[in-house]
């Protein structure tokens, strides 16, 4: 479904590339989360599989970009978003400043596309209630809190039903409660068929979700996994991508002489079940 071959990505009279040697190879119908310390390029990985690079900001692409056979390089941008939806990391710069209401913010995309009325309406009712922002649908998308602005911003990008969808820390501005539902979500379009890359921090959802981990490091691709293999890679500190919490309680005991000192450290729920579990 999305695959990248060599490919590099150098910013507008940047000395350096923002991207280095990226090899790709996404299924279809897959969750993917993407991990990396500040500045390692996630976002820009984001902007590369969208299409949006280098159309939008300028700068030199090298490599291969394809999604569903097609080379991204080929499509104008409107065919691109076609394929991929892409929900940016602030949600305050995805909203459109056009419309007055999130019912026309959400199915402004839609009207770009060209979608019959009835069917945009028929889609904004339903992802409105998927994501369970039905209320908000007559309010103005300024006069929402930051995690309802984020659930709009996300609710433009599914009403489009495009095969892969591309989310930038899309829970950056949700409380636990939307967190989960919009991780609920992912696994109901995964079900459906839809291809979604998500680039986040909160390594437990990752855990518990996506199929597949990768690690962003010094520009490029250092690890690609099942989560639980990457989380649990002794390279993760030098990572700097952090742990779970069940990691973190484990270095604790085995620093208090309550666990071995080798084997490897749990990093979900039931690991640290079973880890703790043979401890007494």
């Amino acid at each position: 479904m999305i695959v990248l071959r060599e490919v590099s990505y150098t910013y507008p009279e940047a000395a350096d590339p923002a991207l280095h040697g990226i090899e790709l190879n996404l299924q279809p119908g897959s969750i993917t989360g993407v991990v990396g310390a500040s500045g390692a390029g996630k976002t820009t990985l984001a902007k590369v599989i969208a299409g949006f690079l280098p159309r939008v900001d300028g700068g030199e692409l090298t490599g291969t970009v394809c999604v569903a056979g097609r080379n991204l390089a080929e499509l104008s941008l409107v065919e691109a978003v076609g394929q991929v939806g892409l929900v940016i990391q602030n949600p305050f710069n995805q909203i459109s400043g056009a419309k007055y209401t999130v019912r026309e913010e959400i199915a402004f995309g839609m009207e770009n596309l060209g979608t019959p009325r009835a069917e945009m309406a028929a889609r904004v009712k339903q992802v409105a209630a998927l994501l369970r922002i039905s209320d908000l649908l007559d309010r103005s998308p300024y006069a929402l809190s930051g995690g309802q602005m984020q659930l709009v911003a996300i609710a433009s990008m599914l009403v489009l039903r495009t095969p892969v969808l591309v989310m930038d820390e899309p829970t950056s501005q949700l409380d636990p409660f939307g967190t989960r539902l919009v991780f609920a979500v992912l696994d109901q379009l995964q079900q459906a068929g839809t291809t979604v890359v998500i680039f986040e921090h909160k390594l437990e959802l990752l855990q518990a979700h996506a199929d597949r981990l990768l690690v962003l490091a010094g520009h490029t691709i250092v690890a690609d996994g099942s989560p639980t293999e990457v989380l649990a890679d002794e390279r993760v500190d030098g990572w700097a991508i952090g742990s779970t919490r069940y990691t973190r309680a484990a270095r604790l005991a085995r620093g208090r002489g309550l666990l071995p000192v080798h084997g490897a450290l749990p990093v979900s729920f039931e690991q640290a079940a079973a880890t703790f579990g043979g401890a007494r």
